[in-house]
């Protein structure tokens, strides 16, 4: 599956800016960018490549048990998580390390949590309002919705302050649309009219099922049938996924309700690194995905506005230092301190927990004076 007719689109494929009448409206908001945050949407999609490809050597090396690519929708990722204002509530999946690094999470953070060594990762309070990576898929389609309710009920959108006012967007896989709690939410949101964006990230194949066996009909018309506005987007032009996210974001935020967003894209590494995409999908296609690389199209669109090789230079030279520097502290990760098993499973001290804690102790210290008598 490529673009539709309906797919709306700012970037040609060759970089050139597109002008139509179906994107007509969300050029203005491509026109309110600077040079400065257009250098930066480049930017972040060639570290955060950089960082994937290091993570996925790092685990080829068993430095972690898993890793979850995304390479290939640096363009989807980059354009709607700057879209977001700093005050809404982010609800990932597994794979948005770019919008991850845009709210602030450290790179090292994504692989400590994939190598097992945290319960959850970060505190979404401590960045930006990024929640952490559900591994369940499409449960947090009913996290962020309950979430949007809750910023409803506090009345903290709609207030005509565009500053306070707050809105939710959550991220899945067209994988995740054939999950019940994407539907449950899908009916919450337009009953409670959550101020939400579920954005979806089409990458056209959940796991080794295609999106063609997955759905008959396109995905951005299924949440019209619950009575929300779905559009389809090409999730490799950064420029459109930057203007559909802000304005569905705009929308939700100012009482009009939840939107949907499915953002055509290609996944084109595995699934995770457990997976062998040659087993299901062919060369031909990955070629002609890969053809229409997110960050390729967007550096001839820079080079066309007059955008000097020293920038692309000194931007690669930085993702090379990054993943060199995640590298070097993901060697240097030691093993978490036991009591973390313990310390973490409820919020406050609880007499079982340092029951158990205490025996654990107890029995490693058993084999330390066993040893001194000796």
């Amino acid at each position: 599956m490529s673009y539709t007719e309906a797919t709306l689109q700012l970037l040609s494929p060759e970089g050139r800016l597109v002008e139509s009448d179906a994107s007509a409206e969300y050029l203005p908001l491509i026109q309110q960018l600077t040079d400065q945050q257009l250098r930066e949407f480049h930017r972040v999609m060639v570290v955060t490549r950089a960082f994937d490809v290091e993570a996925t050597n790092l685990q080829r090396q068993g430095q972690m048990g898993l890793w979850v690519p995304s390479m290939g929708q640096e363009a989807a990722q980059v354009g709607s998580g700057f879209a977001a204002r700093p005050q809404d509530h982010v609800f990932p999946a597994y794979r948005e390390h770019a919008i991850a690094h845009i709210r602030g999470v450290d790179y090292v953070d994504i692989v400590r949590m994939l190598r097992g060594l945290t319960h959850g990762g970060w505190d979404p309070r401590e960045k930006n309002n990024f929640h952490i990576y559900t591994l369940v898929i499409g449960s947090q389609s009913l996290h962020a919705t309950g979430y949007a309710m809750g910023i409803q009920l506090d009345g903290d959108t709609n207030t005509g302050d565009p500053e306070r006012d707050r809105a939710v967007i959550v991220y899945f896989g067209d994988g995740a649309t054939s999950q019940g709690d994407v539907s449950e939410a899908l009916v919450f949101a337009a009953s409670y009219q959550t101020p939400e964006v579920f954005f979806l990230q089409n990458n056209q194949w959940a796991i080794s099922v295609p999106v063609s066996t997955q759905s008959r009909t396109p995905l951005y018309l299924r949440p019209s049938g619950f009575g929300i506005p779905g559009i389809q987007i090409d999730g490799n032009d950064v420029l459109i996924s930057y203007a559909a996210t802000r304005k569905a974001m705009d929308e939700a935020r100012s009482g009009q309700g939840p939107r949907f967003i499915e953002a055509l894209t290609y996944r084109i590494g595995a699934h995770t690194s457990s997976d062998d995409p040659t087993k299901y999908r062919t060369q031909e296609e990955l070629e002609h995905w890969m053809a229409l690389d997110p960050i390729t199209r967007f550096a001839s669109y820079l080079r066309g506005r007059g955008e000097g090789e020293e920038f692309f230079r000194d931007v690669d030279a930085e993702a090379a230092d990054t993943a060199s520097d995640v590298r070097r502290r993901t060697l240097e990760l030691g093993i978490p301190p036991v009591e973390n098993m313990f310390d973490n499973v409820y919020s406050e001290p609880h007499p079982l927990m340092q029951q158990q804690k205490q025996w654990l102790a107890d029995y490693e210290a058993s084999f330390d004076a066993e040893g001194a008598a000796e």
